[in-house]
């Protein structure tokens, strides 16, 4: 009687462990599906922004219009004799 209820202790307690530790661990495996997917669209993003900034570089590279854009967009850069004319927002 003693080994019985001994042996039934023993698989109660390991069936327990598979429960226990069995269930972590798939937990975690679903969470790393998760982060997976999370990393996923993030690096898609991220590749769709290198692309756009690709484009852009090749642009600047082969296109003179593009070089005038950008400098008087961003550095506010004129040609000679030209008169740039600022004219305050008007609040809504």
């Amino acid at each position: 009687m003693t080994r019985r209820v001994l042996g039934g202790a023993v698989v109660v307690l390991i069936a327990g462990a598979l429960v226990v530790y069995g269930s972590t661990g798939a937990v975690r495996v679903w969470q790393m599906k998760r982060e997976i997917q999370v990393v996923e669209r993030d690096l898609a993003a991220l590749r769709a922004q290198t692309q756009k900034l690709a484009a852009t570089v090749e642009r600047l590279r082969n296109d003179p219009d593009a070089i005038e854009e950008l400098a008087r967009e961003e550095l506010g850069m004129t040609r000679p004799g030209e008169t740039i004319l600022k004219f305050p927002s008007t609040p809504r």
